[in-house]
């Protein structure tokens, strides 16, 4: 895997949007706040132009906009503007051959699951699973998701995951594990099964978080990828945060209690309770990169 090089100040940072608008107002705080920490701002041309009410432009002009970044050679790392709808417009148009020959940091989570994956398996990119400038920076970068996100772009050689004081790694099940970090937003990994860019899971932790999403339509999401193999396949997982999941029908049957029935025949190390998805604060995680799971230790460690 590639490990794309490290960010210093008075680099130039793109910010594009694979996915959602934003307002423009938004936009030019995302510029400035990025533009404050020291670095030179690119943005990408239709951030905020909304098709459709819900989608930055046509997949075609989204995903120019993307490897146009890629492309520029000033441009050391891409961040997602936010997350939202149809970065499924946006992977079948990227350059992939572009992306491998210019490795650069590129940051998002969400709807940006669809180019982690891509990103990992198509062109041996590590990307980062992490903040996106409008939906966390601008108005909810607290200390925590700050050391975490400058962290891990800037990691060395092997760095341990934390979670924010008072929250602990919990263990679904025991054992220890290595493998390629793989993963993102459950929905849009069960939703790309059966298409060229599914996530290959096998001898890799598997990562997954969601929002707004109840306990039967994420049983059903689960279920989805144990038929597609994606479960057996894995050596690990990591469960991440699962904001605004509830179940209606019955809140005595809550999602950690699904997370036990329906692990309880899988023996491989299984970590929930990460503070990583949509949640704030949130920690940022390596894609791409080794993960060793050790849950006597209760350990994360992200190495190159």
């Amino acid at each position: 895997m590639i490990f794309p090089e490290k960010l210093k100040k008075g680099d130039t940072v793109a910010i594009v949007s694979p996915s959602s608008p934003v307002t423009q107002e938004e936009a030019v705080r995302s510029k400035q706040y990025l533009e404050s920490l020291g670095y030179q701002v690119k943005m990408g041309d239709y951030v905020y132009e909304k098709l459709g009410g819900y989608r930055a432009s046509t997949g075609a002009v989204r995903a120019k906009n993307i490897n146009d970044m890629f492309a520029d050679n000033e441009v050391k790392a891409i961040f997602s503007m936010r997350g939202g709808d149809t970065s499924s417009h946006v992977v079948d148009k990227i350059d992939i051959d572009l992306v491998r020959n210019n490795p650069k940091i590129f940051v998002g989570y969400s709807d940006v699951t669809n180019l982690h994956v891509y990103f990992n398996q198509k062109a041996d990119l590590v990307t980062y699973h992490g903040p996106m400038v409008r939906s966390n920076m601008i108005d909810k970068f607290d200390d925590f998701s700050k050391k975490s996100f400058w962290d891990a772009l800037n990691m060395d050689d092997e760095l341990y995951l934390e979670n924010p004081e008072g929250e602990e790694f919990k263990v679904l099940r025991e054992g220890k594990a290595e493998g390629i970090l793989t993963g993102g937003n459950l929905a849009l990994l069960s939703s790309m099964i059966g298409t060229p860019y599914e996530v290959d899971t096998k001898g890799k932790i598997l990562f997954f978080e969601d929002i707004n999403e109840d306990v039967p339509r994420i049983d059903r999401m689960l279920h989805q990828l144990k038929y597609s193999g994606k479960i057996d396949d894995a050596a690990g997982f990591l469960i991440g945060d699962f904001a605004n999941s509830d179940n209606t029908a019955d809140p005595s049957y809550t999602l950690v209690e699904l997370f036990k029935e329906f692990f309880a025949d899988v023996d491989k190390p299984i970590f929930y309770n990460l503070v990583a998805g949509h949640c704030f604060p949130t920690s940022t995680l390596i894609l791409g990169a080794t993960c060793v799971l050790d849950t006597e230790k209760k350990t994360i460690l992200f190495k190159r």
